[in-house]
């Protein structure tokens, strides 16, 4: 039963949710009417490909959504990613267990956490957003849900990936190297021609995590968030210090009250600071843009870049960080 329905029968409309007066259109005022910007596309890191993806289909009249899903499936399924999808490192016990979300326009969402042997994720997350009453579904859950929908099982351990684990156990070193890809998430946000922003996140997470470890990718808020009134954000680095923050959200909320992407992701980062006395031991990296197209960016430390597609050119540009 898809959620609308299953909200509809179940009576939870109007179920005694009383908006204050002129709460609801409290940040329409915010951002002053501009000219619809042409399509865009932004992800996390050089992750050229996905944009191209992504972008491509932007220009062909794709739906915001449905580009941003497309578009990180491009990384899901490389294999010479390690951090994301297929071939994706493992945990400490050698399971590759996978996180994503998708956020729609409409503010629907789907999620899906420490799922295993199913290439795309991002693809269940969607399918838990449309398909069932619920944002979130988690291991065995998430996999019998997604054999339900048709998906097919697969092995996800490529042999590249298994002997760096069997490596990693001769020492068993836990320490995130910064920039170094073995936490970098992939996280896309998508304008379309009718201007509306979706937006997706996708993630192997940490290289070499404790068995059942989650960080931010999955977590709407965290990784990813979406008003479509005022614009998206997602984050990459070091979940456990994005989850504290819920830096998504805190961007987007950030925009509401008129400040531009630029500088909500600056805040958002120097929040990270404040709360994390380790700050120079890890990154961070968040990515933002704004209803007219407007694109803010920042991290932690030197060496994050982000790639943008508009106007048929795909463009990687290094971030401006905090350290």
């Amino acid at each position: 039963m898809k959620r609308r329905n299953f909200i509809k029968a179940a009576g939870i409309s109007g179920a005694g949710v009383t908006l204050l007066p002129g709460t609801y259109n409290l940040h329409a005022s915010t951002f002053k009417k501009q000219d619809k910007p042409s399509p865009i596309c932004i992800a996390t890191w050089n992750f050229h490909e996905a944009s191209k993806t992504a972008g491509e289909l932007l220009y062909k009249g794709a739906s915001a959504l449905d580009a941003a899903e497309q578009g990180v499936r491009v990384e899901e399924a490389n294999l010479n990613n390690t951090t994301v999808g297929n071939g994706g490192a493992p945990d400490r016990d050698g399971n590759v267990t996978l996180d994503a979300c998708i956020m729609s326009p409409e503010g629907e969402c789907g999620s899906v956490v420490y799922l295993k042997e199913i290439e795309h994720p991002v693809s269940v997350a969607r399918k838990v957003m449309e398909e069932t009453p619920h944002v979130m579904l988690a291991g065995e859950g998430a996999f019998q849900f997604a054999i339900q929908q048709g998906f097919k099982p697969k092995n996800l351990l490529t042999k590249e990936s298994e002997e760096k684990w069997k490596k990693w156990l001769e020492k068993k070193e836990y320490k995130p190297i910064i920039n170094i890809e073995n936490h970098d998430t992939i996280g896309m946000l998508c304008l379309d021609e009718k201007g509306d922003i979706a937006g997706a996140c996708t993630t192997s997470g940490l290289a070499y995590k404790m068995n059942g470890r989650v960080g931010d990718s999955p977590i709407i808020g965290s990784g990813l968030y979406i008003d479509n009134e005022i614009g998206g954000a997602v984050a990459t680095g070091m979940g456990e210090a994005i989850m504290k923050s819920v830096s998504s959200f805190l961007i987007v909320e950030l925009m509401r009250q008129g400040k531009s992407p630029q500088e909500a992701c600056e805040i958002a980062i120097q929040r990270i600071v404040k709360q994390n006395s380790n700050y120079k031991d890890f990154q961070v990296a968040l990515l933002a843009l704004g209803k007219n197209g407007e694109v803010g960016s920042y991290c932690l430390h030197k060496g994050f870049t982000f790639v943008k597609y508009q106007d048929n050119k795909n463009t990687n540009t290094p971030s401006q960080s905090y350290l």
